[in-house]
């Protein structure tokens, strides 16, 4: 999973770390770091130009 170029990874300056702000509930974090797959299922291109790019 790479967080960092996920749009739902987020800068909280109060803590001063990153933290992702998908509403899971425990069950679905557990499901998450249990499940053997390559990708996220939340992950979401922060990207804002990619659409652009593709579109070109």
């Amino acid at each position: 999973m790479n967080c960092d170029e996920c749009a739902y990874y987020m800068y909280d300056e109060e803590y001063e770390e990153y933290y992702c702000t998908v509403d899971m509930d425990e069950d679905d974090y557990s499901r998450l770091l249990s499940d053997n797959r390559s990708q996220c299922p939340y992950f979401r291109n922060g990207d804002e130009y990619a659409v652009v790019r593709h579109q070109m």
